[in-house]
């Protein structure tokens, strides 16, 4: 039986369908620029379709969630739980084919990201037995399955994109058809936009997304322009599901609307406030249980405080020797996770998870560093230093100002600092990219042009090629070397 979704109308007035059956079995892309009526035309699909398919929806802005008032879907806010959690919740949403809004909203890129990763992952993992039909909407896919990398880790650009291809590149046999929307295809990466077989194309302005909507819909490059001049809510539709040919459409009304209506215009008011300035000008108020956080941060003395690395459980204050012991046994079992392959490319969430683990098997659990002292025991000795380094004076102000950076870049400038003052060659570019957490050339270059601007350090370039670097304060420098000396990373990493 053949299921006809109607979305709307076509120039001409006729009705505009879509083939559910062959949208099951296909996918779907929708782009548009914001404001191009993209998730009204979400929101209609997914009325639509309602009684017919199960449906799930990651929703980064929270606007898809009045669905749940008029048609029963779950709200599940992934900001209340853990990665490990939706993955279990997306299994059982598939056995027990109820739908679901997966609302990322008011978490940060990186944890939306993993979070939708783990969702996806659970509707993938799950067994044979439960692979029913089902829509998987994501909006704004971008996020999700970015072109480039961005500022978060790459670890959970991997978790996306990996979650985002197997939707679009291997999910049609597990019962998924992914529909994904998109503000810009450019920023769209093309291994998951590649798999689509049906488009719903709005309006926008960009010659390079102009140029891709139009191959994709199999127009000449001069018929570009027109995705220019198209209203809201009027899409070119082109697909198995939809039309053998480029066909113009204007999508029809939805029974629910988004929680975040547009902004509208008001006029200010007739009679002007007394005191404006008083009052706009007036001092803030006190910061409440907010933590001040400090110009600088001296991570060695830090580091080296007994009341940092020693609980304050600990009944009886351990003696020097004691001390000593004990740090000499945290610096063994930290050495020993990073000494193993990939270790400098884990999140610190992840190794502290294994060096905690550790502590415990060697005794030491109640003497354990916290989370914050074990990232200042991680940065020292991914720059080679060891906990016990003399507190002389002009280390200490190159500590202090290590500071003043983020926390995966200190790192990298007290690598810097070591190899400067101890006259070594300079670090080359993959040695800084092992430090700072990436595969990418690319990233660990800008990092050291990052700390640059800052003023801690200038870097040079000799005649031949050979980079040196000088810090600003102390003035070390480093022996000249190579940046390239060491075998590159594989480009395909940088991307």
């Amino acid at each position: 039986m053949t299921v006809a979704i109607e979305i709307g109308r076509t120039a001409t007035g006729e009705q505009a369908s879509l083939d559910l059956e062959e949208l099951l079995a296909t996918r779907l892309l929708v782009q548009g620029n914001s404001g191009s009526g993209k998730s009204h035309l979400l929101r209609r699909l997914l009325e639509q379709t309602v009684p017919w398919v199960q449906q799930t929806v990651i929703d980064p802005e929270g606007d898809f969630v009045t669905l749940a008032e008029q048609y029963g879907h779950l709200v599940i806010d992934a900001e209340e739980h853990t990665e490990r959690g939706l993955q279990v919740a997306a299994e059982r949403a598939r056995i027990h084919r109820v739908s679901t809004i997966l609302n990322l909203e008011g978490l940060d890129a990186e944890n939306q990201m993993r979070r939708a990763a783990a969702f996806l992952g659970g509707l993938f993992d799950v067994a044979r037995d439960h692979w029913y039909p089902m829509l998987v909407v994501v909006d704004e896919a971008q996020l999700f399955a970015p072109a480039v990398a961005g500022e978060v880790s790459d670890e959970a650009r991997r978790l996306s994109l990996g979650a985002m291809t197997n939707l679009m590149c291997r999910g049609r046999k597990r019962g998924l058809a992914g529909i994904i929307a998109t503000q810009r295809l450019a920023k769209l990466a093309k291994n998951v936009a590649a798999e689509a077989a049906n488009f719903l194309m709005g309006r926008t302005f960009l010659d390079i997304d102009m140029a891709r909507a139009a191959d994709l819909l199999g127009m000449e490059r001069r018929q570009a322009d027109a995705f220019r001049d198209l209203e809201r809510g009027q899409f070119m539709a082109l697909g198995s599901a939809l039309s053998r040919r480029p066909l113009s459409v204007r999508i029809g009304a939805t029974e629910t609307h988004a929680r975040h209506a547009s902004p509208k215009l008001m006029p200010l008011p007739e009679a002007r406030m007394e005191g404006a300035r008083d009052i706009i000008l007036a001092a803030p108020p006190p910061e409440i249980n907010r933590p001040v956080r400090k110009p600088s941060a001296d991570i060695v003395s830090q580091l080296m405080a007994k009341r940092e690395i020693v609980p304050e459980t600990v009944e009886q204050p351990l003696t020097a020797e004691q001390q000593a012991e004990l740090r000499q046994r945290l610096d063994r079992i930290l050495s020993a996770i990073l000494a193993e392959p990939d270790a400098g490319f884990r999140p610190v969430g992840i190794l502290y998870q294994e060096f905690a683990v550790r502590c415990r098997i060697e005794g030491l659990g109640s003497a354990a560093p916290n989370l914050s002292v074990f990232r200042r025991m991680l940065t020292c000795a991914k720059a080679g230093l060891s906990a016990d380094v003399e507190e002389e004076g002009p280390w200490k102000e190159v500590s202090v100002r290590a500071g003043i950076l983020p926390d995966d870049m200190q790192g990298v400038f007290l690598m810097l600092a070591r190899a400067a003052r101890e006259n070594l060659p300079c670090p080359s570019d993959m040695a800084i990219a092992r430090v700072y957490g990436t595969h990418s050339i690319r990233r660990a270059r800008r990092a050291l042009a990052y700390i640059e601007e800052q003023g801690l350090l200038v870097s040079q370039l000799d005649g031949m090629g050979r980079r040196t670097v000088t810090l600003v304060e102390p003035a070390w420098t480093t022996a000249p070397s190579d940046p390239g000396a060491d075998e590159m990373i594989g480009e395909s990493c940088e991307h």
